[in-house]
């Protein structure tokens, strides 16, 4: 073999594994089961985590789109309100009734956090759709890291936001109702430890 071909089929092989890598990256594959570290984590205080709404099918908002207004959103669907509804069975069979939940204003995000029936949910800004308007990605994130890093509470933390926010902040694709466990660092670090969720039936 020349020594061109030679280099032309290693080049040929770098793109094709630089291509599974990127879409290994950008599609969401099935959550795998959270291993008992994750929970555990989540219960003494050394992880938190966000969650993706749960399934509400479509993609962003339609264009009469009003966050005050559930009517004009893409909210969650029948499966949905399911998959939320399972998702707080899992957190209580892994010994987290009661818990610190904080979401997005949008309704989807809101009617997930109220179905996992943890606790009072609250609306916190940073965790709102930037879907958009992405020139607003990095303040959320930084704004979200520092609210994270204030925080003083002692109950498990979860929060329910959207894809493009946990994008962000983890680097993770996350599928809808997918949970990311997260640890973060005395300097603002992040570190996923674990991932998992119930698919929408």
């Amino acid at each position: 073999m020349s020594k061109c071909s030679l280099i032309g089929r290693r080049a040929a092989v770098l793109r094709v594994m630089f291509l599974t890598a990127i879409i290994t990256l950008l599609v969401p594959g099935q959550p795998a089961l959270a291993g008992q570290a994750g929970w555990d984590a989540l219960k003494n205080g050394t992880a938190f985590v966000i969650m993706r709404h749960a399934l509400a099918p479509g993609t962003g908002d339609p264009g009469n789109f009003n966050v005050d207004e559930c009517s004009t959103q893409r909210n969650l669907s029948d499966q949905g309100r399911q998959q939320a509804r399972k998702t707080g069975d899992l957190f209580r069979s892994n010994g987290i009734a009661d818990a610190e939940v904080w979401s997005s204003a949008w309704c989807r995000c809101r009617d997930t956090a109220q179905l996992l029936g943890l606790g009072t949910m609250q609306t916190l800004e940073p965790l709102n759709s930037f879907f958009r308007r992405q020139g607003r990605r990095d303040a959320q994130t930084t704004a979200l890291k520092n609210w994270l890093q204030a925080r003083t509470g002692e109950k498990p933390l979860v929060l329910v936001t959207h894809q493009v926010n946990i994008s962000a902040l983890t680097g993770v694709f996350p599928q809808s109702g997918e949970l990311i466990f997260v640890q973060m660092g005395a300097d603002n670090s992040l570190r996923v430890i674990d991932r998992t969720g119930i698919a929408a039936q």
